[in-house]
């Protein structure tokens, strides 16, 4: 079958050709599944330092006198609480208190936010914040304007201090600064943020700094990194997937992202339903459990009780390259979802054993 023609494309698309990437639909992209292996991939940013292109990730720029008190009422976490220039990981709900996605918001100044949401929910982030913000807020999409590039790894601040000649290393995790890019007069934002487990940062920048800056940097030692490098690296830190791990018929309590929902703070979309949900109980809660038999979990493998009853599903599933062995996450009865707790995997028709495990999986050393 002939790939689609109408796939977008991120400004690093002839990179990923001529470095060898095996390309891939990916929420309406064509994007770099692989280079050298996923494996291979995947271990070098646990050991080193990977880059990958994140370029399809939706940007949405927020500014008025009134930016962060309008933002902070669409999402769980408090961005009234954050500082200028720090960041807050977040969930944006409806009245039911189901997510819509998950977000990165960036208090870049009393009147200025950054917004960063998941390719495969753009338009629905978009209208949602239009609608909410009016004309209250100036809204602008910076999405196909803006390359995002993520450098990830133990190496990997180290690496960005030499390109950029700044210290970065005293830019704190999910803060953010701009910097000057050695020999280019180019200004580029730096975030301490990830998606892989390990320290590293994601850098926002134009389309057309993109190719050079990406080159640069494997030039620099970064291994090109495909999106299931990516996968793997963020089930392992036990990072969830929207469209797998949560979706419209989740909460965030449910998710196992209780600790981004700020009760305490004034209202919020889904403020009224998640307080109604965390006074009756959750009906089931997302766990991670490891293989113990002979298997690998996939998303959609029914999870069953250990009499083989139906008992949930599995919505992330791989092996770990990090641990040997496989890992997976699910919904399971709260009465199942805790560590010690066994369960079979229906592995296309075979039932696999597995156990619940405290999560996440990996954790990075401490240095």
């Amino acid at each position: 079958m002939a790939p689609p023609t109408d796939l977008a494309r991120t400004p690093l698309y002839e990179v990923h050709r001529r470095l060898g990437a095996r390309m891939v639909p990916f929420a309406g992209w064509d994007m770099p599944i692989q280079y050298s292996g996923v494996k291979d991939e995947h271990l070098a940013v646990r050991s080193a330092v990977g880059v990958f292109d994140v370029s399809h990730m939706g940007e949405l720029d927020v500014r008025g006198a009134s930016a962060v008190e309008l933002v902070d009422g669409l999402i769980t976490n408090d961005l009234r609480a954050a500082s200028d220039g720090q960041a807050v990981y977040t969930c944006c709900c409806n009245d039911q208190g189901k997510i819509l996605d998950d977000l990165i918001v960036y208090r870049l100044a009393s009147d200025h936010v950054l917004v960063v949401c998941n390719a495969s929910n753009h338009d629905k982030i978009l209208d949602h914040f239009r609608g909410a913000l009016g004309d209250r807020a100036a809204l602008t999409d910076l999405s196909a304007a803006t390359a995002l590039i993520a450098v990830q790894g133990p190496d990997a601040i180290a690496l960005l201090q030499d390109a950029y000649g700044a210290p970065l290393s005293s830019l704190r995790p999910f803060h953010t600064a701009l910097f000057e890019l050695n020999g280019t007069g180019q200004e580029h934002r730096i975030a301490r943020t990830g998606y892989t487990g390990e320290d590293g940062a994601e850098i926002f920048c134009s389309n057309a700094d993109a190719p050079a800056l990406f080159e640069r940097l494997v030039a620099a030692g970064a291994k090109p990194c495909g999106l299931a490098a990516r996968d793997t690296l963020r089930l392992e830190a036990c990072l969830r997937l929207y469209g797998n791990d949560m979706d419209e018929n989740a909460t965030p309590l449910e998710a196992g992202l209780g600790w981004t929902v700020k009760f305490d703070k004034r209202e919020f979309v889904g403020k009224r339903a998640l307080l109604e949900q965390k006074a009756n109980g959750v009906p089931r809660k997302l766990a991670g459990f490891e293989m113990m038999g002979r298997g690998i979990a996939r998303a959609g493998y029914a999870l069953l009780d250990t009499a083989g009853n139906p008992c949930g599903v599995c919505t992330s599933g791989s092996p770990a390259p990090s641990l040997n062995k496989s890992v997976g996450l699910g919904y399971l009865p709260p009465s199942m979802a805790t560590p010690g707790a066994e369960l079979l995997v229906d592995c296309r028709g075979k039932q696999v054993a597995a156990r619940v495990v405290k999560t996440p999986f990996y954790r990075r050393p401490k240095p």
